[in-house]
Formats: C-alpha cells, structure tokens, sequence
C-alpha cells in the first residue's frame, strides 16, 4: 500500500490567515495535534499546538509562527512503511501527503495507520497466535508455513521483532484455526522455542460446558 491510499479526506489544512483560536479549535474536532499550512495547494509545513502555545495572543495568523518541524510529508507513492516511520521518529499525529510536483493533497491519520495494521494483521479472523524466539539464522518463514500447513491451517499474518546486540528474535505468527495444540507440539518437535501462545478455545468450551450443565439443570 501506498500513501495516497491512506489519505483522510474529512481533515482540512490550515492555511497561513486561520487564527490560532480557529487552528486550536480544528485540531480538538479532529482530536490531532498537528496540521498542515496550505496556501492554495502549496504546502508551507506543518504546525503543532507546541508551536502555537509559544504565542499568547489566540487572533495571531498561523502564517507568522516560526515552525518547529521540518518537511515532515511523504509523497504519493512512498510505502506505507515510510509513513510509519515518520509517525515514529517524528511523533506525529497527521503525516501530509504531496504529489510529484509537491502539491499538497491531504493527510494521513493515526486511525489510518491502526485500521491497516488490523487489516494485515487478521486481528478481526478467528485463530490462534504462536510466538517463537528463534535465532536470526534459523528465520525460514518457508518451513513455519509448513509446520502451520502440516495441520490443515494456515498463516494469516507474520511479523518480526529484533533485538539490539542479540542473535535471537521473536516471530509472531497468527494462524486461522484456534485449535492449536498439534502445531505447537510440531514446532516443539523441530526444536523451536516456543514462548508464547493465545487461544481461547479452553475457555470457552468451559464456558459452554457449564452454560449446558445449567440449562439442564433447569429442564428438571
């Protein structure tokens, strides 16, 4: 996925003659603490409510404050990726969007950026979660894939995480069957270090089991 596709239509910039009363006022409706300055589709930068608290007159225009960040946009067809890392390293709460020719075409939301991780990551499919902890030498998504396929399921989302000075890491895999006892017990069997894993199949056939064992105990 791409920038543009992640775009919020229902923010719209500052530009340079909005108060900050009026700025102040659009950042609470939209519960931002920064938005783009756009004079006509020039984007000028982006201002923070940190930016505008250092001026104590709320009827100042936008367009005098001296701006704390620099260039912090992504073009259209930059990877989503790099719209996360400048949500990382800048600590943004909007990232703005330019064309090729770096006119201003709108932004991107924290939302956003949350909906698509659920999307990629299955959060909304039923199934269970396997973490292992593996050495970073041993990373062969091919054969976790066939472990999972081995008990008729399969991957629905992966990712890494690294550690600083350390040859191990953590692979998250979520899978499509809750059920997964027989998987674990086949990594298990490959030596794989287990750490983690998150059903809820137990509890809720306990769940049902005593929800059957009161109802027939009504029907008595």
């Amino acid at each position: 996925m791409i920038a543009i596709e992640l775009i919020a239509d229902a923010i719209p910039p500052a530009h340079t003659s909005d108060t900050i009363q009026k700025v102040y006022e659009r950042m609470v409706e939209f519960r931002v603490r920064h938005l783009p300055i756009v004079n006509e589709e020039q984007f000028l930068g982006l201002v923070s409510d940190d930016d505008m608290q250092a001026e104590s007159d709320n009827q100042t225009q936008v367009g005098a404050l001296a701006l704390s960040l620099v260039n912090p946009y992504v073009r259209e067809d930059q990877h989503v990726y790099d719209v996360i890392r400048l949500f990382h390293e800048r600590k943004l709460t909007v990232v703005p969007v330019l064309d090729l020719k770096q006119n201003y075409l709108g932004v991107i939301t924290i939302n956003a950026i949350t909906d698509y991780f659920a999307q990629i990551t299955s959060v909304s499919q039923p199934g269970g979660i396997i973490v292992l902890e593996i050495n970073n030498k041993n990373n062969s998504l091919a054969h976790m894939a066939q472990i999972v396929e081995s008990d008729n399921a399969q991957i629905l989302s992966s990712y890494v995480q690294t550690f600083p000075d350390s040859t191990r890491m953590e692979v998250t895999l979520k899978v499509n069957k809750q059920d997964i006892s027989n998987i674990i017990a086949t990594f298990l069997r490959y030596e794989y270090d287990v750490k983690a894993t998150f059903n809820h199949t137990d509890n809720n056939d306990n769940a049902k089991d005593r929800y059957d064992s009161l109802m027939n105990y009504l029907n008595l």
